[in-house]
């Protein structure tokens, strides 16, 4: 009998101890905000060089992607505004016989005012001269519109090629594949000589340096937390004891809804809880994945 009552004190010591270790308000999973980069143009690979676990950079070229047929477009087009800009004429030589016919004209009515002067030629010798310098004035001046007309067309007629061109450097610059965020590959969907196709995922990227803890509280806790409030993060360590990491709510849902099967909150199950997303600062060893306890009162 004194054996059964030392057994019983000693289990309802270590009930004790167990309840004091689990002093919690939630508890869920570590998350990160993953991104998909997908390829932006379509060949063949021509180098992918990322591993999974590799950190990268923003801006960092990690690829490329064949360009060859984009390229020889591209210098097709061009070879194509170069044949009608070819057509443009020049305005300066064409209209230059007939500036040389102004001058020579100009000539002639100074030698006849020159002969007015001296009783050596009529009036109407010099009007007549006149008339001849204001047709070639006005010969020049259509001529110049013709040609301006001409030359603007031309221009015109190549701005959807010049478009075209754009377009195409823009899908060359695509070609190279540069990598958009600061994070650790989390999977890579394609390899070397494999075949792109746009809007292909090549791979799996998250910043792992801030994590979110995704963590659930019943409707008694809802109404005592808030937004950018500093809360503790346990997390499971060596011999029973915990890592703390201090954290901070960033956003509390307002939508209830059924409590997922793999969380436990302080209290029994509910039917109803409420999703947070606490940010934490991760020292290198939180994973996606892991589970966390958080204390959001102090005890």
């Amino acid at each position: 009998m004194k054996k059964i009552m030392i057994i019983a004190v000693t289990a309802a010591l270590l009930a004790s101890c167990s309840g004091n270790e689990n002093q919690y308000d939630a508890s869920g999973t570590f998350e990160a905000v993953e991104v998909i980069i997908a390829a932006e143009a379509s060949g063949t690979i021509q180098a992918l060089n990322l591993e999974e676990g590799q950190v990268l950079q923003a801006g960092q070229a990690i690829g490329s992607i064949d360009s060859i047929q984009l390229y020889l477009r591209k210098k097709q087009l061009l070879a194509q505004i170069a044949a009608v800009l070819s057509k443009r004429p020049n305005v300066s030589s064409q209209l230059a016989a007939l500036r040389e016919q102004l001058k020579q004209a100009e000539r002639e009515q100074q030698r006849i005012t020159n002969l007015l002067k001296a009783d050596a030629a009529t009036q109407k010798q010099l009007d007549d001269a006149n008339t001849q310098i204001a047709v070639i004035k006005k010969q020049i001046e259509a001529q110049q519109s013709s040609l301006n007309i001409t030359a603007a067309s031309l221009n015109e007629e190549t701005l959807p090629l010049t478009v075209q061109v754009e377009q195409l450097n823009d899908q060359l610059k695509k070609c190279t594949l540069i990598n958009p965020v600061n994070g650790t590959v989390l999977t890579k969907y394609a390899e070397t000589n494999e075949m792109a196709v746009n809007g292909k995922p090549l791979y799996k990227i998250a910043d792992l340096s801030v994590m979110i803890l995704r963590a659930y509280i019943t409707g008694d806790q809802f109404a005592q937390v808030k937004i950018n409030q500093p809360v503790k993060a346990l997390v499971d360590a060596a011999e029973g004891k915990y890592t703390e990491y201090t954290g901070t709510i960033e956003w509390i849902s307002d939508k209830a809804e059924f409590t997922p099967k793999t969380i436990q909150t302080k209290e029994e199950r509910a039917n109803l809880v409420y999703a947070t997303k606490i940010k934490v600062k991760n020292d290198g060893r939180l994973k996606i994945g892991m589970y966390g306890e958080v204390k959001f009162f102090d005890k």
